[in-house]
């Protein structure tokens, strides 16, 4: 289950960079929301997750999915560069992802 938590803490890290996107674009009640929300959920799942995987690596593997998530979400929402080397460096991290959770 605390593999689980901490998937879903990056995801919601990701939530958390999208939230800052919105307050950058539009400085509204439900941006600042999102932001919060997103962030405050993620640190804690990830807190919940640190019960049952050694830190390093929680924490590895929670910046991984995060800076995955919001390069990959900057791709197809805000329009940012699909680059073949920002797609090799993203698979590069996926790969250690799974690596750690393999050996962990």
């Amino acid at each position: 289950m605390t593999w689980v938590s901490l998937i879903f803490a990056g995801l919601f890290e990701v939530v958390g960079v999208m939230g800052m996107s919105m307050v950058n674009r539009e400085r509204t009640v439900r941006s600042y929301l999102i932001l919060v929300a997103g962030f405050g959920l993620s640190f804690a799942l990830l807190s919940y997750a640190m019960t049952g995987i050694a830190m390093g690596t929680a924490y590895a593997v929670w910046t991984g999915i995060g800076t995955v998530g919001s390069t990959v979400v900057g791709m197809f929402l805000y329009g940012e560069s699909k680059d073949r080397m920002r797609l090799l460096c993203i698979a590069v991290i996926v790969c250690s992802v799974i690596g750690l959770k393999l050996l962990g």
